[in-house]
């Protein structure tokens, strides 16, 4: 029992090596690797850095002999941190748990990897430190698929609110879906007035409510526009062809890098979504285009229907 104990708070090496099975494995570790990250399910913790402390321990079927000193013959320690990286640039997470998942998932995503041992730690929340530690294994591993998968490229089609109380609104959604690429529609603000708030980041939550409701007074409208505000269920509707109403509140606050600017419009909002998804283009229907873009743009009043 006291051995128990001890491992429970040892460092993730020594649980690998009590845990180890009879076919002997490498092991390579980073310790005590701090980050300054936005994380955490509660209110208070949204908009400031808590430090946070890596120990990632992976045993791996390494092909390294003494004869060939070759590093493209072993898992190297900056899989370890180009994972952490990933994972953190993919944005902002609630959970120790879903951050430490995905790390392992990455990492095992490499061949040699078979266990992956992460613990990580938030210094900052108190006279203590409240930490999460898994072990993953390559052949549980559900998400190889998903990191190596080129998902689909979009169409992201704005729609002002003229485009959406347009009487030809199904015969408009009919031609998109022959467009040849999943589409994802995004409206703006619903016109009406809001509350202000005194300070800049609820007021951007009073802003991007305001678009959900305008995203379903456009799901109202017909049935095949279904709202979804998740970069996960986002990806499911395209792969399954469904027309996504983008509720946009969920990915721009939990972005690591959020649109920039003080207020956001709905046009500013369908590029930067455009941008997430490297979509194959915008179409914008009504509303004020923005005048620089990264992914193609094409412009018409609200009333037409493009051509595509």
């Amino acid at each position: 029992m006291m051995d128990d104990i001890r491992l429970a708070f040892a460092h993730p090496s020594e649980r690998a090596k009590a845990t180890a099975t009879d076919a002997p494995l490498d092991r390579i570790s980073m310790s005590n690797h701090e980050r300054d990250v936005e994380i955490g399910a509660f209110q208070a913790e949204r908009g400031i850095l808590q430090r946070i402390r890596f120990n990632v321990v992976v045993e791996v079927r390494s092909q390294a002999e003494s004869a060939e000193d070759d590093v493209d013959r072993i898992l190297s320690y900056d899989r370890i941190v180009e994972a952490i990286d990933a994972e953190l640039a993919q944005g902002r997470v609630n959970l120790l748990e879903t951050l430490s998942v995905r790390i392992a998932e990455r990492v095992l995503s490499h061949p040699l990897a078979a266990r992956c041992f992460v613990r990580i730690e938030k210094l900052d929340r108190g006279p203590y430190v409240l930490g999460v530690e898994i072990m993953r294994e390559a052949e549980t591993n559900q998400r190889l698929s998903l990191l190596a998968d080129d998902g689909p490229h979009p169409l992201i089609v704005y729609l002002a609110n003229d485009a959406i109380a347009r009487p030809d609104l199904a015969q408009l959604l009919d031609h998109l879906e022959q467009a040849g690429a999943p589409v994802i529609l995004c409206v703006g603000s619903t016109g009406l007035a809001q509350p202000q708030a005194r300070h800049g980041l609820p007021q951007r939550r009073i802003d991007l409510l305001d678009m959900e409701k305008n995203a379903w007074v456009l799901a109202s409208c017909d049935d095949r526009c279904v709202v979804v505000d998740s970069r996960t269920e986002l990806d499911w509707a395209m792969r399954q062809g469904q027309i996504s109403v983008w509720a946009p509140s969920k990915l721009v606050l939990d972005s690591a890098e959020p649109p920039k600017g003080a207020k956001v419009t709905g046009e500013q909002l369908a590029l930067w979504l455009a941008e997430q998804f490297e979509a194959q283009r915008i179409v914008y229907l009504g509303g004020h285009p923005p005048l620089k873009s990264s992914i193609p743009v094409q412009a018409w009043p609200f009333d037409v229907m493009p051509d595509l």
